[in-house]
């Protein structure tokens, strides 16, 4: 039976190279969730803004698990006349939520994870003996999933 020194000593080192396996990973959907809180993945549709190519593949990412970006939409059709009164009549008996507050609150949450992770990479640098294999756990945690998007 293993004691419980032994056990925790063994969950820290699991912990250790499992959070640097996942760091990357974290930043990544950290950084991009940030990004599509506020829909700054989405060009808006009168044409003021178009975002970055890495922001909409890496949001494509996210989302979808692939860097294909989907064809652009074509302009909707139009809409007979008789179609529009009952679109402003549905859209107007709906209730506006005011969804600042939780988009400000989810942008926290990321920027702390953010750091979060940042944070744990210094502190795991900082106090582990093995760098070399800290290291290969890192840059694993960047290649397999750069080489599975890729595939």
């Amino acid at each position: 039976m293993i004691n419980r020194t032994a056990a925790l000593k063994i969950t820290r080192i699991v912990h250790l190279y499992l959070g640097v396996f996942a760091a990357p990973a974290i930043l990544f959907f950290a950084l991009t969730g940030a990004l599509q809180t506020f829909s700054l993945h989405d060009a808006a549709k009168d044409g003021s803004y178009k975002p970055a190519n890495w922001i909409t593949i890496g949001a494509q990412l996210h989302k979808k698990q692939t860097i294909q970006l989907p064809p652009p939409k074509d302009p909707s059709p139009t809409k007979s006349s008789d179609d529009e009164p009952k679109l402003q009549k549905k859209h107007d008996s709906d209730p506006k939520h005011n969804t600042l507050p939780m988009k400000i609150f989810f942008l926290i949450v990321s920027i702390s994870l953010f750091i979060s992770a940042l944070t744990g990479l210094y502190m795991s640098y900082l106090h582990c003996r093995n760098k070399v294999r800290l290291t290969a756990m890192l840059f694993a945690g960047i290649a397999i999933p750069v080489g599975l998007a890729l595939v």
